[in-house]
This record gives C-alpha cells, sequence and structure tokens, in this order.
C-alpha cells in the first residue's frame, strides 16, 4: 500500500468523523459536554462501546497472543461476562440512584474528601497511561505504512494523532463521542469481517471449513487446569471479572456513556446487549488470529518475533490490497473510538473532581474545559514518547499489568464502601492506596519462591484491591448515628 493511499484515507475518516462533530456540537453546554444531556439511546451506546473497550491494542494483540496462548482468552472473557452482569446489577443502580457526573463523587459521600480525590487520581493516572499506550500503538502502524516511506519523524505522526482527536471532541464531548464511537465501532468490525472472509478464501475454506479447520488445529485449546501457570482457568476466570469490574464499572470514561442514557433501564438494556456484542466480536478475533497462522504455515512464511506485528505484517505485505485497506482503517478507528473517549473522560473528571465546576458559571466552565482539555492532550503526548522509548512486549499485556496496578485501590475502596457499613479515617486512605501496589509488585515478584511455584498473571488487580481493603480495614471504625 502507498502511503498516498494511506495518508487520503485517514483524510476522508476524518473527514467523517470532523462532520459528525459539527451536526452534534450545536447547541451545546458543559452538561452536554459530560452526559449529553442524559438522551443517548441505549443501542446506540451499546454498540459504540464496543470499539471504545477494544481498543487497538486488542486489535493486533489479541489475533497475534493466539500463537503462544492459544484461545485461553476466552477464559477472561467468561470473567468479563460475569464482570458485566455485577456492573448491571450492583454499581448502575447505585450511579443513577445518587444522579452522579463523576462516578468518583461516590467515595466523597461514603468516606470523605481524601478518598474521593486518592479515587479520581488512580483514574486519571491509569487511564492517561493505558490511552497513551493504544495510541502509541495506532502511531507505531501509521509510521510503519506511511509515514516513514515520506519521510515525517514520529513526534509528527503523535502530535497529528493527538490533534486530530482533539479537533472533533474538544466541543461537545459526550454527545460526539457517543456517535462517532458507533461509526469507528462499525468501521472495525467491517475490517475484521473482510479480513477473515479474505484470508479463509486464501486457505480456499468456506465458513463450515474455517470452523472446523480452526476447531482441529493447536490453537483451539481454551482451558488451562495446572493452577500454577499463569493461563489457568480459575485465575484468569476471576481475573477478568474483576478487570472488567474495575476497568468498566470503576472508569469514569466507560460509565460516562452509561450514565449518557435516559435511565436506569436503558443503562442496564445497553450493558446486557453490549456484553453479547462484545463476546462475538472477540471470538472473530481469535478466529482471525487462528487463521492468520494457519495462512502462514500454509504459504511458509517466516513471521515477525512479536505476536503484535503479525497482523499488521500479514495484511500490509502479504494479502491483497483490500485487508491491508481493511486494516489501515479497522485500527484507525479501533484506537481513536477509544482514545477520543478517554481523553473526553479525562477532561470531566478533572474538572468535576479537581476543579469544583458546580461553584463555576457556564461561561467560566468552558474556558476551564478548554484549557483542560488541551492539558490533557499535551499530556498523552509526553507519555506516548515514554511508551516508545521503553515498549518491550506484548501491549495487551502492559495494558492489563497497568490495569491491575493503578486500578486495584479503586477496586478496594469501592468494595470497602458497597459491601461494609464501616467508616475510615479519611486521612489515612492515600497511604493505604500508595501502599497497596508497592506490596502487589513485592508480592507479585517472589511469588514463585514464596508460593510453590504459583505465579501472578492478571489477578494482580485482585491482590492490590484485597490489600487496599485490608488497608481500609485497618483504620475503620463504626460510625455511630445519633437518634
Amino acid at each position: 500500500m502507498s502511503a498516498t493511499l494511506i495518508i487520503s484515507l485517514l483524510i476522508g475518516y476524518f473527514g467523517i468523523l470532523v462532520l459528525i462533530s459539527y451536526l452534534t456540537g450545536k447547541k451545546t453546554d458543559s452538561y452536554t459536554f459530560f452526559l449529553a444531556n442524559r438522551k443517548s439511546p441505549w443501542y446506540v451506546v451499546a454498540f459504540g462501546m464496543i470499539g471504545a473497550t477494544l481498543s487497538g491494542v486488542t486489535f493486533v494483540s489479541v489475533p497475534g497472543m493466539v500463537r503462544d496462548a492459544q484461545f485461553s482468552y476466552l477464559q477472561l472473557l467468561l470473567g468479563y461476562i460475569a464482570g458485566y452482569v455485577v456492573i448491571a446489577t450492583v454499581l448502575l443502580p447505585l450511579y443513577y440512584r445518587l444522579n452522579l457526573v463523576s462516578i468518583y463523587t461516590y467515595l466523597e459521600q461514603r468516606f470523605g474528601f481524601w478518598s474521593y480525590k486518592t479515587g479520581a487520581a488512580y483514574f486519571l493516572l491509569s487511564r492517561t497511561l493505558s490511552t497513551a499506550i493504544r495510541l502509541f500503538l495506532v502511531a507505531s502502524v501509521l509510521q510503519l505504512a506511511a509515514f516513514d516511506e515520506i519521510g515525517i519523524p514520529f513526534a509528527v505522526t503523535v502530535a497529528v494523532t493527538i490533534l486530530l482527536i482533539w479537533v472533533y471532541t474538544f466541543r461537545s464531548g459526550m454527545k460526539t463521542i457517543i456517535w462517532t464511537d458507533t461509526f469507528q465501532s462499525a468501521a472495525m468490525l467491517t475490517a475484521v469481517g473482510v479480513s477473515i472472509w479474505v484470508v479463509s478464501d486464501e486457505l480456499n475454506l468456506g465458513f463450515q471449513g474455517m470452523v472446523d479447520t480452526i476447531a482441529a488445529s493447536d490453537y483451539s485449546n481454551v482451558f488451562t487446569w495446572d493452577f500454577k501457570d499463569d493461563k489457568y482457568f480459575l485465575k484468569q476466570f476471576f481475573a477478568g471479572a474483576f478487570i472488567t469490574i474495575a476497568m468498566t464499572g470503576l472508569d469514569q470514561d466507560m460509565m460516562q456513556k452509561n450514565l449518557s442514557c435516559k435511565n436506569i433501564g436503558e443503562a442496564q438494556k445497553n450493558m446486557f446487549w453490549f456484553t453479547a456484542i462484545l463476546t462475538v466480536v472477540i471470538v472473530m478475533f481469535l478466529a482471525l488470529g487462528a487463521l492468520l497462522y494457519l495462512y502462514a504455515g500454509a504459504k511458509g512464511i517466516a513471521l515477525p518475533e512479536r505476536g503484535d506485528d503479525v497482523f499488521p505484517y500479514l495484511a500490509l505485505n502479504h494479502f491483497p490490497p483490500v485487508v491491508g485497506i481493511a486494516f489501515i482503517l479497522g485500527i484507525i478507528a479501533i484506537a481513536y473510538a477509544s482514545a477520543d473517549s478517554a481523553l473526553t473522560s479525562l477532561t470531566t473528571s478533572f474538572c468535576v473532581d479537581f476543579l469544583n465546576f458546580k461553584d463555576k458559571s457556564e461561561h467560566e466552565r468552558v474556558r476551564l474545559r478548554y484549557f483542560v482539555h488541551i492539558g490533557f492532550s499535551l499530556l498523552l503526548g509526553l507519555v506516548i514518547f515514554a511508551v516508545n522509548a521503553i515498549n518491550s512486549q506484548s501491549l495487551i499485556t502492559t495494558v492489563l499489568q497497568v490495569t491491575g496496578y493503578t486500578y486495584g485501590p479503586l477496586l478496594g475502596l469501592y468494595s470497602f464502601g458497597l459491601f461494609t457499613r464501616l467508616q475510615v479515617r479519611d486521612r489515612y486512605v492515600p497511604a493505604i492506596c500508595l501502599a497497596a501496589p508497592v506490596l502487589t509488585y513485592i508480592i507479585s515478584a517472589n511469588s514463585a519462591a514464596w508460593f510453590n511455584g504459583y505465579q501472578f498473571g492478571f489477578e494482580v488487580l485482585i491482590l492490590n484491591g484485597l490489600l487496599t481493603f485490608v488497608g481500609l480495614w485497618a483504620v475503620s471504625y463504626k460510625r455511630v448515628v445519633h437518634a
């Protein structure tokens, strides 16, 4: 594929996003930016959340990890489903009952000032890091596919990437995101579907032949029952459930979309349908991964060592041009669907949780919101350069590790708040939430020696949350209610 073609695709694609932004950006205020006036159709939110949930990391990492992990990712998926049920039945009713804009306001009502600020700060940290990793991926692919050829440096690619997101989100925020995410999810699913169809055709497989071939291959193994293995079923299942609760249910980005629905009934309907669609999509990604490795084996193609590079390498160098076009559009769509909503939620959280927006005039809110939006855009650029300097492994693994260490304190805080009636000594909460990730890292690094060969995987999130919970219990007391 030529650089000219790829750049033309980018221009056309972002032209559509800017048009959507223009059409949805009329008569907007801060309430529109934060929650789209609570008028978002649930079915639009459900479909759009697919792209925002998966991201460009999933687009290349899940197919690439099939070589080493087979279909064991489905163990995580089963946990995801359990986690989404908890979100729909426990967390969403809480958020709607309290009429929240920022979900971290709950922590202030339940525990106090320092718990509230600590929870919001951990979200800002986690979402900034994970979004930067995802944007790094799409910038790297564009660099490899087009910009290296015409001499554009990586720094310029990153700057343009972030600028384009800012252009179509700065005015109307969530009201625009709901519709751009829908468009981007459709583009991503089309790309995956086209890729599967073309690769199957190259292998002379019809639908049933594709299913039978994948099922008979070494890649179709799902379950691992060795408890010492980091892919052990129970570890993966519970890690998946808690990752979902943390990354979706305790994440301002994902919950902001749900809170833009008209009422709790529609928000729950959105969550259940989203879960069903996501299950199908992840199975498609795994099937695509198996087909890629089967194709390379049949054609005698030497693949890159890193699994993340397999899909881009084959799509851009060995498949018909339609797959290359689908791949570029797909990774752009899914990466920006995740990043644009993240930028909006980061702006929302900082404005509501740290700038005390409720006491300011609408004119001052708009002015501050613009500055915060620009500030987070610049911060994402700086973090991307840092990720570029240290990246050395599968990006999906990196994202989930970031989740384990940064969402763990949130998991502990919300669990303690929801499942106990105890109050905590609020001033100690920041220290507890800093100590828990440090202890988690020490235990995880030494687990094989300390626990008879047991190795922690993604379940470090559970350990982190548990340590936070225990720390909160240690500084808790029974609240006395006076008659």
